[in-house]
């Protein structure tokens, strides 16, 4: 009798709609178990939920192969550049060394700094150097929105041209720092970016003999070597300045011929 009354509660419970079985897991849909990882990456999205995959430096490199160099072929070539010019507590003595021992080099302009020392910048081209872009005011160019990008390339490539009577196809990003997007702009604007692949570390104030052996043991044929004629408040570029001289004499004996970076890459150093 009891069982039957349970019985009979139970059938009431589900006819009222009381009662209600436990929900089964959701399927998991086809296309999204099926469809790899990377098509998400590899394949811009129209929306704009879905971001496109960071490469490195490195893959950039490799991707964008004619466009952003960081070495020049392996032939007994080094080039010799410096960057954040002009700036009238070392640029001059770079250039009295430059001169001394008839050597042409690249020199990558910061616009707000010609605006201040156009002189400068005149004297690097009278006496044979090439000049490259290197921004307006030295932003780091990954951080920066395309516009913004884009002003600092254009506004410093008219600096130039006003001062020089070209502008620089080359464009040396600060830090080195340039994305995937960014690099595409300049391609398709036919701009060169150009990196180095010897690094003097000589922007933290190292003594002659440093600067010296950082440049010197990692030389290589088609090398391009990063130095500074310039720098921010407080810099020191003594060892920059007195390690020249021994530099140039020593890669000389190695056999090597000093060129601009046009030389070397074989590229205009006006954009056309």
């Amino acid at each position: 009798m009891r069982i039957r009354l349970v019985m009979l509660a139970l059938v009431t419970i589900i006819c009222s709609g009381v009662y209600t079985a436990p929900l089964a897991p959701a399927p998991v849909s086809a296309a999204s178990s099926e469809e790899p990882s990377s098509t998400l990456s590899d394949t811009p999205a129209s929306g704009s939920d879905v971001k496109e995959e960071q490469l490195t430096l490195g893959q950039l490199r490799q991707k964008y192969a004619d466009t952003f160099k960081t070495n020049g072929p392996s032939t007994k070539q080094v080039a010799l550049t410096f960057d954040d010019v002009p700036d009238p507590r070392f640029t001059p003595q770079v250039l009295d060394v430059l001169k001394k021992y008839k050597v042409r080099v690249t020199f990558f302009v910061v616009g707000s700094r010609a605006e201040k020392h156009p002189d400068l910048v005149k004297r690097m081209v009278k006496e044979g150097h090439i000049v490259g872009n290197h921004s307006y005011n030295h932003p780091e160019f990954s951080k920066l929105s395309m516009t913004a990008f884009r002003k600092q390339i254009l506004h410093t490539g008219d600096i130039i041209h006003r001062l020089t009577g070209y502008t620089p196809k080359m464009i040396r990003p600060p830090y080195g720092d340039i994305n995937e997007e960014q690099l595409r702009w300049a391609a398709k604007q036919h701009y060169s970016i150009v990196n180095w692949n010897v690094d003097s570390l000589d922007w933290k104030g190292l003594d002659k003999e440093k600067v010296k052996h950082n440049i010197l043991t990692a030389v290589k044929p088609g090398s391009i070597v990063l130095q500074h004629a310039g720098g921010g408040t407080g810099s020191n570029l003594k060892g920059t300045v007195e390690a020249l001289p021994e530099v140039i004499e020593e890669l000389r004996n190695r056999g090597y011929e000093l060129v601009t970076l046009d030389e070397m890459l074989k590229q205009p150093k006006e954009k056309q």
